[in-house]
């Protein structure tokens, strides 16, 4: 397991491999696709995305004592955003992504080209995800985009990731689709054991 903190910077993110463990701590972003959208269409970021992270996710949170408290974490499927997530990397210095379910060709080309990884974490562990935030940094974007679509600055501890697609071109799901490809060949070809 590799720690990893936040800053996030190029030299980090640029010493993992696809397959590596991950224990992530400091600033993370949340980004569902009203926010990727609007930064992709030339949205100015409310927060320094340079060298961060942004958490694919709409954590459930409440308000108490005037203090927000995510009860609710899991990470939301990241494919939705690929379309948006290249440009976002460059333009913002963007050098880690958290999600579910891998992205695409081009989010794996910019994080190769501009030094940034694809980290998943655990989908189906929402309230296990909300166990490693230590505390709710700020909320930005909620009057536009709605609580679950707006952008909240959490500091995690501890938060366990694979590392999918990693800063070399490397990815673990690219590794998935041409072992299955082969399986399915050899089962159609009647040489599967």
């Amino acid at each position: 397991m590799t720690a990893l903190d936040y800053p996030f910077t190029e030299e980090k993110v640029r010493s993992l491999n696809a397959g590596d463990l991950v224990r992530l701590s400091g600033l993370v972003f949340t980004g569902r696709d009203k926010v990727h959208r609007f930064l992709h269409g030339g949205g100015s970021a409310p927060v320094d995305l340079t060298n961060g992270a942004i958490y694919h996710c709409g954590p459930v949170s409440v308000k108490a004592d005037g203090q927000w408290a995510i009860r609710a974490a899991g990470p939301t499927t990241s494919i939705r955003n690929e379309a948006y997530m290249a440009g976002i990397i460059r333009r913002f210095g963007l050098r880690v992504i958290i999600g579910k379910g891998g992205m695409g060709d081009a989010t794996l080309e910019a994080c190769r080209k501009h030094g940034c990884v694809y980290l998943e974490a655990v989908g189906g562990a929402a309230c296990v995800a909300a166990h490693s935030i230590r505390e709710v940094k700020g909320v930005h974007l909620m009057d536009e985009f709605g609580r679950a679509e707006a952008m909240w600055a959490l500091d995690v501890a501890g938060m366990d990731c694979v590392v999918s697609m990693d800063a070399r071109g490397q990815s673990l799901h690219a590794d998935v689709r041409s072992r299955s490809a082969e399986r399915l060949r050899a089962l159609l070809e009647g040489k599967a054991k």
